[in-house]
């Protein structure tokens, strides 16, 4: 009898590190997916990819905690909101923010009209919005609420999805996601008009 406990604990051991390499194998192929929803909730890239290295050095040392058979994207997307919060709380950054009803649903329309005397065209408004401007719109945009708009809006996950990853009811997504399209907008506004 003490002779079959190493053998079966050597096959526990070699099931385990299996797992492991699976785990990681699986992990790893989502690393695109999980750079793209950090790129878009961080102002620079350099952030963006040191939130992705957190996050895959969270949930390789937990990796234990996973369910095999579960949506491994959520939970590593899971890591990777939780590490943004943490990192949001530990900058203390409290973003300026105005009244969204003052503003009205027209804001961006009548502040261009006021600019200009005369109400703008399409083209002219996309063409003063680059990609840089929009990034730093989505960067004003309080960490709660960025969190939803880009997991809904970016990432296209359900609501369902979203605060399964974010660990809220789905009617606070939809609320938060709500007020996070009003508040880019303002910001995107802003940007035009200046």
């Amino acid at each position: 009898m003490g002779e079959a406990e190493p053998e079966i604990e050597g096959r526990r051991i070699a099931a385990e590190a299996r797992d492991r390499v699976r785990f990681e194998e699986e992990a790893l192929e989502l690393a695109d997916q999980v750079y793209r929803v950090a790129r878009r909730l961080v102002a620079t890239r350099e952030e963006a990819e040191d939130l992705v290295q957190d996050t895959y050095g969270r949930a390789f040392r937990s990796w234990q905690s996973y369910t095999p058979g579960t949506n491994l994207r959520a939970w590593l997307l899971r890591i990777l909101t939780n590490l943004n919060i943490d990192r949001g709380r530990r900058q203390q950054r409290t973003p300026q923010m105005t009244s969204i009803d003052e503003r009205g649903d027209y804001y961006l329309y009548d502040k261009l009209v006021e600019g200009e005397g005369e109400p703008a065209d399409e083209e002219r408004v996309i063409a003063k919005l680059s990609q840089g401007s929009i990034v730093d719109a989505l960067a004003h945009v309080p960490h709660d609420f960025r969190d939803v708009l880009v997991l809904v809006d970016i990432g296209e996950f359900s609501y369902a999805d979203t605060a399964q990853i974010l660990d809220i009811p789905i009617g606070t997504v939809m609320s938060r996601l709500h007020r996070a399209r009003r508040i880019l907008k303002g910001e995107l506004a802003e940007e035009v008009v200046s």
